[in-house]
């Protein structure tokens, strides 16, 4: 652990916890206020709901406290065996006069992350794919919070991706969405401002990259915020809106290079032929 790590927790508002461990200082602090009568296994249901938040919103995270995971395959191997009913019950089991269970975790809990930071880094799906973590579940993700929007964003314009913001709060009308998408991805002058087009002019963009000069990088990103406000504006537009970007994500995995005597859609013979993007397309909302 990093001497940061080593500091003394201060008590603060859950809210402003920045990850799991921060989260688990508090609660270390006034274990009394989280866990009523002192309860390991509330702890442990607390934790696995924390690690299921962080999978529905696609947060990239090192949490790992369910049944079997990272934490309980360490503790197994330290108590030499584990229990079928979870972490908790081997705490309990085996916690020694004179402490509770609640103090043995956080024990535990120090030397097992003391032990994690000295063992070599292992490789991940998101190091061998920029932005994985946000397209593991869906192409579409809602963010509640805009704190961790900008935090994906950024996340994902340093791993190259090309970013599109687009103000979805001020689109009163579906034709105010047409202006908009038209104008931020640079759609052709015959764009028939229609779902219908909206699918066709995103299909290209996803195969063959954007109507645009810019770079390609890693992938396209479009950042929709206060989309609820269009939504309940034009409710059937916006949640069609979403399956067509979602699908078109989903085709652009799956996009392969034309062959290259074949001229691409919206080309004329003898035209250069656009390569095909491979990148997955990722969306966020709000």
């Amino acid at each position: 652990m990093s001497s940061e790590d080593l500091r003394p927790p201060t008590a603060k508002h859950w809210q402003g916890c920045t990850d799991v461990h921060d989260f688990l200082d508090q609660i270390r602090l006034r274990p009394d206020m989280w866990l009523s009568g002192g309860s390991l296994h509330d702890l442990q249901t607390m934790l696995i709901g924390y690690q299921v938040a962080v999978g529905v919103h696609s947060i990239d995270e090192d949490c790992d406290f369910w049944h079997g995971g990272a934490f309980s395959q360490w503790l197994g191997t330290r108590l030499g065996g584990s229990s079928p009913l979870g972490w908790a019950a081997d705490i309990e089991r085996d916690t020694p006069r004179g402490s509770t269970p609640v103090e043995e975790f956080f024990r535990l809990l120090d030397a097992y992350r003391s032990q994690a930071s000295h063992a070599p880094a292992q490789a991940t799906a998101t190091t061998r794919l920029p932005g994985i973590e946000y397209m593991t579940n869906t192409f579409v993700t809602l963010f509640w919070r805009k704190r961790l929007l900008t935090q994906a964003t950024e996340r994902l314009e340093d791993c190259g991706f090309h970013v599109i913001c687009l103000e979805a709060g001020r689109w009163s009308t579906e034709r105010d969405m047409h202006r908009a998408m038209a104008a931020a991805l640079d759609f052709p002058d015959y764009y028939g401002h229609n779902l219908d087009a909206l699918n066709d002019c995103l299909g290209d963009v996803a195969c063959y990259g954007g109507y645009d000069d810019a770079p390609e990088g890693a992938g396209l990103v479009l950042v929709l915020t206060d989309y609820d406000r269009f939504a309940t504006a034009c409710p059937r537009a916006a949640q069609v809106v979403l399956d067509i970007i979602a699908d078109q994500a989903r085709q652009a995995g799956s996009c392969t290079s034309p062959p290259s005597d074949l001229p691409g859609p919206e080309q004329r013979p003898g035209d250069p032929v656009r390569p095909r993007r491979s990148h997955a397309r990722h969306v966020e909302q709000r």
